[in-house]
């Protein structure tokens, strides 16, 4: 079968398109025909710095995944063969990627897909899904009386904890850096959005909470953002965030008596534990596809197996309106 292989690590990190031996379904598997994968910030950097947790080289990369079950090993009674599903399920440790033509996934990670998406959309949504999901539901306990700040809110995670929030009549409130970002935000669901560059912190709490501060605060950002985020929280109130790995002066979060929750959505698949509940997140979302209350927002442009270099490029850009997806197999 045809497979993007990363073959060295660094800046100049390298993706060949390849050809390997189509693999078998392993007992807890099941063989995917990968129909899109979609490209997460953590392929890149997995490329560029080797973390902990990178697979060892050559390695299929992507996490991602869209496509129809062909084969369901031992011990497998959710799914058979030709349910259409979708999941984060690769492209990290042993775990091997979503950009190839097969993919061999555990079948705790994925779920059924939307019916109401398109393969494209359903490749964009796992990752990003399950990242929100937790930080919202699973870490943040939303409430319809809670009032949400959520940074970033027309970013890859962030545009989907905005419909989340929504889904569950919170009051939410997104931070925005263009009148475009704005619109898209509103489009999912924000009832209020912040210009964070021209509007401080102490501003936008006056003006949204008459001072008080948000519930909770969502940070997809992290650095100087998450400094903000503890600043824009209530007395007692809670930050979620998915970007802490910078040193931070934690003085306001005892002043406050807040609760810092850190959400790093890969534990599961690096260690093992878990992964049932990543299923369970990404079936109860497809639920909210299939009512049409949850969607992706996807980059315009199109991109074969054969350009996926370009597609990686484009990513580290920064220049994506949207979630970036490659197109692999037409089912």
């Amino acid at each position: 079968m045809r497979a993007i292989l990363l073959t060295s690590f660094g800046a100049d990190g390298r993706y060949e398109l390849s050809e390997i031996d189509r693999p078998e379904a392993r007992p807890g598997c099941v063989l995917i025909r990968v129909a899109a994968a979609g490209l997460n910030p953590v392929d890149s950097k997995i490329r560029r710095y080797k973390p902990f947790f990178a697979p060892s080289l050559p390695a299929v990369p992507g996490m991602d995944v869209s496509g129809v079950v062909v084969e369901a090993g031992r011990g497998v009674d959710d799914f058979a063969p030709g349910d259409e599903v979708y999941g984060c399920a690769g492209g990290l440790l042993d775990l091997p990627g979503s950009l190839a033509e097969y993919m061999v996934a555990d079948s705790r990670l994925i779920a059924k897909k939307s019916t109401a998406l398109s393969m494209r959309e359903a490749a964009a949504m796992p990752l990003a899904t399950i990242a929100a999901w937790e930080g919202l539901f699973d870490r943040g306990g939303l409430l319809p009386e809670h009032q949400a700040l959520i940074h970033a809110g027309a970013g890859g995670v962030g545009h989907l904890a905005v419909q989340l929030a929504a889904i569950r009549d919170a009051r939410v409130a997104a931070t925005v850096s263009t009148e475009a970002k704005a619109a898209l935000a509103r489009s999912f669901g924000a009832g209020e959005v912040i210009h964070y560059k021209s509007e401080p912190v102490g501003d936008y709490v006056a003006r949204l909470t008459g001072g008080r501060g948000f519930d909770l605060v969502f940070d997809t950002v992290g650095g100087a953002n998450l400094d903000l985020s503890l600043t824009a929280a209530r007395l007692g109130g809670l930050v979620v965030s998915t970007a802490t790995r910078e040193s931070h002066d934690l003085t306001i979060l005892h002043e406050k008596g807040l609760t810092l929750s850190v959400v790093f959505m890969l534990i599961p698949m690096i260690y093992g534990l878990g992964r049932k509940r990543h299923g369970e997140i990404l079936a109860e979302a497809a639920w909210y596809s299939d009512s049409g209350r949850l969607r992706p927002n996807l980059d315009s442009r199109s991109f074969s197996l054969e350009r996926t270099a370009a597609a990686y490029r484009l990513l580290d850009s920064g220049q994506a309106t949207g979630k970036i997806v490659v197109d692999i197999a037409t089912q």
